[in-house]
């Protein structure tokens, strides 16, 4: 069984999709996804990262495009001060 969600995505483009998430009564991860475990140097024992396994309830790359969202354009700035003369300004920046 699914349990689907909507998500906001930004790559490769804003988007919505729709997406699968971990079932919430998972005795393996606790609804979780997955499971992260700890490891280290086997020499020094100091902390070396963090591995995840993710858990069979759930598939992170079962998803779905629902809408493709438009790029706005950014907004350009002058640069310039409105309220000189000619619109620049003649005042050091303090």
């Amino acid at each position: 069984m699914l349990r689907l969600r909507i998500q906001l995505t930004d790559w490769p483009r804003r988007a919505l999709i729709l997406t699968d998430t971990p079932r919430p009564h998972c005795p393996q991860c606790g609804g979780e996804g997955g499971t992260s475990r700890d490891y280290g140097d086997p020499v020094t024992g100091e902390y070396t990262g963090t591995e995840w396994e993710p858990c069979p309830c759930w598939d992170d790359t079962r998803r779905w495009l629902l809408l493709p969202l438009p790029r706005l354009p950014r907004r350009r700035d002058t640069g310039s001060d409105p309220w000189a003369p000619d619109g620049y300004s003649n005042e050091p920046p303090f």
